[in-house]
């Protein structure tokens, strides 16, 4: 806990004269934090907040505020980027254009990086286990369609292999606009991503996907709820329409994701 905050929360309360040498010390940390990009204050804020942090669990509201805040006021100018680069152009050969993700940070806590992807660029329906995610789009257009997993429906579908999801979320969000969250159990844990215009989307996840730890990323396709014959569902006709079947499937094919040398403001560890 900062100096600052301490402070504050003293207010109305016994005033106490801090030793000098602690005065220099928070104007000095006050100095550093006014010069700070603000990838690295999403550094610091991610390093702080995720310190004690285990899969599965979900930070305090507060917490996923600062992170917000943080990421709420970021734009491509903040990370070294602009729509013209060539991570974003789409050549005439391409059938599904191919995606660039900047490696800016990743621990065994938590990860951030950056997708550039191209018009028409998709980044299928996939999952993230155990993991809350921060999704920030700097510029651009892009179709977010998100799902959780319905529990709470009880459908005896006569398909192997699927199971019931819930569409969160079915829309285009153009930037600038507020950063979306999603957690292990709701909030949209499986999306996709489908780029109207060049885009660029900011993420930060914790904890990162991992292999051995178990957390895999697994793609999915989907389908209708009409598309399979189901006995006993108790969802009413009307409400269908908001409910998909998910089938999960190899690595797509037609996926393609190159890793590129992040070139914006460094962080500093």
């Amino acid at each position: 806990m900062g100096i600052e905050r301490i402070l504050a929360s003293r207010k109305g309360k016994e005033c106490y004269e801090l030793p000098s040498e602690t005065k220099g010390k928070a104007k000095k940390n006050r100095r550093r934090q006014r010069k700070m990009s603000p990838v690295q204050s999403l550094y610091e804020i991610c390093k702080q907040v995720f310190v004690e942090f285990r899969p599965g669990i979900v930070p305090p509201s507060d917490d996923i505020q600062q992170i917000k805040s943080v990421l709420d006021g970021m734009t491509e100018v903040d990370v070294g980027l602009n729509p013209n680069m060539p991570y974003f152009k789409r050549t005439v050969t391409d059938q599904l254009p191919k995606i660039t993700y900047l490696h800016i940070h990743e621990c065994d806590k938590f990860s951030i990086g950056i997708f550039c992807l191209p018009p028409s660029g998709v980044i299928p329906l996939h999952n993230h286990p155990g993991m809350t995610v921060f999704s920030k789009l700097l510029f651009g257009t892009m179709h977010i369609k998100s799902y959780d997993w319905a529990g709470d429906v009880s459908s005896d579908v006569k398909a192997p292999g699927v199971q019931l999801a819930k569409v969160k979320v079915d829309s285009d969000f153009t930037a600038p606009c507020n950063t979306s969250v999603l957690y292990p159990a709701d909030g949209g844990n499986m999306h996709c991503f489908t780029a109207l215009t060049p885009c660029a989307v900011l993420d930060v996840l914790c904890p990162p996907y991992s292999d051995p730890d178990g957390r895999h990323c697994a793609y999915y396709l989907d389908f209708p709820f009409s598309s399979f014959p189901v006995d006993g569902s108790s969802l009413p006709d009307e409400e269908r329409e908001r409910y998909a079947w998910l089938r999960e499937l190899e690595n797509p094919e037609d996926l393609t994701v190159v890793g590129a040398m992040y070139t914006g403001p460094k962080i500093v560890k």
